[in-house]
C-alpha cells in the first residue's frame, strides 16, 4: 500500500474489513492484532442490532478470509478469529451508547459526582457532550446529566 508513511496493520485491516462487514449487515467494533510471526492472531470483533450469532461469525470469517488473503497484511501465516465483543465490554463508539438507550449501564468516573466514583442507572439520552441517566436515590428516580469528559468507562449492566 502506498501512502505518506507506514500505517499500523490494525488500521489497514480496519479499512479493508469494515466495508465487507457492512455488506453482510454487520458492524466492525474492533480489530486487534496479537502475537508475532506465524503465531500472529487477527481478532475481528463484530456486532449488529439484536446481537451476534455463531452463524454471523462463521459468515464473516468465510467472507473475510479470502479478502485478507488478497490484501496480504502479513509476510507470514496468521490466525483469523471473528467473534462478538461480549455484552460487558466497555463502550467505545457512539453506536454503543445509542444501542444502550433505555438499558441499565454502569459508569466509572474520572472524578467523583456527589461523592460517587461509580454510577449505575438507566441510560436515557446521549449526545457528543452529555450522558443523561435515571438513577435511584433512596428509592426515588432522579435524572443525572454528566459531561462525557467526566466518564472514564461505560458498560452495559449484565444480569444473569
Amino acid at each position: 500500500m502506498s501512502g505518506s508513511g507506514p500505517q499500523p496493520v490494525a488500521d489497514r485491516l480496519h479499512e479493508i474489513i469494515s466495508p465487507i462487514l457492512w455488506t453482510l449487515g454487520l458492524e466492525l467494533v474492533d480489530v486487534v492484532c496479537v502475537g508475532r510471526g506465524p503465531r500472529s492472531v487477527v481478532r475481528v470483533l463484530i456486532d449488529k442490532s439484536g446481537g451476534i450469532s455463531i452463524a454471523d461469525c462463521e459468515q464473516a470469517h468465510k467472507t473475510l478470509g479470502p479478502a485478507l488473503d488478497v490484501a496480504d497484511p502479513f509476510p507470514h501465516a496468521y490466525t483469523l478469529e471473528v467473534s462478538s465483543p461480549g455484552l460487558d465490554r466497555p463502550f467505545k463508539r457512539p453506536q454503543d451508547y445509542q444501542r444502550a438507550i433505555g438499558k441499565e449501564v454502569g459508569l466509572k468516573l474520572r472524578q467523583p459526582f456527589e461523592g460517587q466514583w461509580k454510577i449505575t442507572g438507566q441510560l436515557m439520552q446521549v449526545d457528543e457532550q452529555y450522558v443523561v441517566l435515571t438513577v435511584a436515590v433512596m428509592g426515588a428516580p432522579q435524572t443525572v446529566r454528566l459531561s462525557r469528559d467526566m466518564i472514564a468507562e461505560t458498560k452495559l449492566v449484565v444480569k444473569i
